[in-house]
């Protein structure tokens, strides 16, 4: 049985099953939880309300370093930031501002300030938020139009290849996990929302405007 993608709207094929079934899409490879299987927003707030993303902590400070280290090369504290997707603790939000830069706090769940999404922005965070997109093409689409002209929408989440056994893959069992990018996703996202540029790193992602 086939499913349309989330993200590029063509047909997904079966691709696994545990506690939820996996379909991956044969245009943009992405892979995605069937909608049936999605948790409801009380549930996935829930979850991520357990998260241990103490900002005070040098562990988590230098996980977002590849995004917070990136930002502070290519741009100027003057610059307009937003970490989209900020979760409970703004972690990116807070190492940006010690550093003194401009940069603010959207969560739909936990900082739902929708005056943030109606400005346009010299750089955009969104560290380990794109794997909960339930409506990718809908969400890339929004970050899209957020963006100034020349700016940098930097990224991170575990990416997917054939190298990786999916069975046993940490990533997929967190159930908020919902669409799963490979390569190839990121290159269809670059050409169907025309980025300039797309550099990827281990888990970081860095798509020009």
């Amino acid at each position: 049985m086939n499913k349309k993608c989330p993200l590029c709207q063509n047909s997904a094929s079966f691709f696994y099953e545990d506690t939820q079934r996996y379909y991956q899409c044969k245009n943009c490879h992405g892979i995605f939880v069937d909608a049936a299987h999605l948790p409801d927003a009380k549930s996935e707030k829930a979850r991520y309300e357990l998260h241990d993303d103490d900002a005070e902590d040098a562990g988590y400070r230098t996980f977002v370093a590849p995004i917070t280290s990136n930002i502070e090369q290519d741009f100027s504290a003057e610059a307009k930031g937003l970490d989209f997707g900020a979760g409970t603790s703004r972690i990116i939000t807070k190492v940006m501002q010690e550093k003194g830069y401009a940069i603010s706090s959207y969560d739909p769940y936990f900082h739902p300030y929708k005056e943030l999404l109606e400005q346009k922005y010299d750089y955009i965070a969104s560290c380990e938020v794109i794997e909960h997109f339930y409506h990718p093409a809908k969400e890339f689409a929004l970050l899209k139009s957020l963006l100034k002209e020349n700016a940098k929408l930097y990224l991170m989440t575990d990416i997917y290849d054939e190298q990786v056994e999916f069975s046993s893959w940490y990533y997929k069992n967190d159930p908020t996990h919902v669409f799963l990018y490979t390569k190839k996703t990121f290159e269809w996202i670059q050409k169907r929302f025309e980025f300039s540029n797309l550099f990827i790193e281990k888990r970081l992602i860095i798509l020009s405007n």
